[in-house]
């Protein structure tokens, strides 16, 4: 499902289920992040993290730990970029060498209307416009829940550049459909804070791609040299 949001010089892995059976070994530094983590949280870091290292091996990279840093974000074996996600029942990570792209993100969540009061605090009201426009024309989409995974995504691919925060609000996206394929399609984020220099240019806008399937929805920016 990522796979076909991303470039070819992406390799992504996925992992569908995962709730039950031997959980993949850890290593030791690994071991330490979770070692006192609810089974949830220790199967899906587990997961996504088998998922990055058969990513790294068809990049012809040996497996290592994969540790979380600043807020989360991980750290990937030198010249490697990548991006990981994991919802209920399903995990992928998404890795691309450092010569190819300058960061990318991904994200999956599950195919349904956000809770209550959190598109507000996500969207712009530009943005609840359109989404409310493309409700008419696609009732079967949740677009707030698209919305809220691509932000994500963008913040996944921002922060490797900047290594600052950016808000919800700090990002307005725009959500386009592929003609004839509904549950596909493409979006842009225009920054509204100062963008980060990539290749010598400063970057306005970030631009991903989307699918509905399998009741998940999935998000994917990629941030190219020029």
């Amino acid at each position: 499902m990522i796979d076909e949001l991303l470039p070819d010089s992406v390799v992504a892995v996925e992992s569908y289920g995962g709730e039950e059976g031997v959980l993949p070994p850890l290593f030791p530094e690994e071991e330490a992040v979770v070692a006192r983590a609810v089974d949830k949280r220790r199967r899906e870091f587990t997961t996504v993290r088998a998922c990055a290292r058969r990513a790294m091996e068809k990049l012809g990279v040996p497996p290592q730990p994969v540790l979380p840093a600043d807020r989360g974000a991980p750290v990937w074996p030198q010249g490697l970029a990548g991006s990981m996600t994991h919802c209920e029942g399903y995990c992928a990570a998404a890795l691309v060498r450092a010569t190819d792209l300058a960061s990318l993100g991904i994200d999956a969540e599950p195919h349904g209307p956000l809770p209550d009061g959190v598109l507000t605090a996500v969207a712009l009201p530009a943005e609840a416009r359109r989404l409310r426009t493309l409700a008419d024309q696609d009732a079967a989409v949740h677009w707030d829940r698209l919305l809220f995974s691509a932000k994500e995504s963008v913040y996944k691919a921002w922060f490797p550049l900047t290594g600052k925060w950016l808000d919800f609000m700090e990002a307005d996206i725009e959500m386009y459909a592929y003609p004839g394929t509904p549950h596909l399609g493409a979006f842009r984020a225009e920054l509204l804070v100062p963008g980060p220099e990539v290749g010598g240019r400063r970057v306005a806008a970030f631009h991903g791609r989307w699918t509905v399937a399998r009741g998940l929805v999935a998000t994917a920016v990629t941030v190219p040299y020029v």
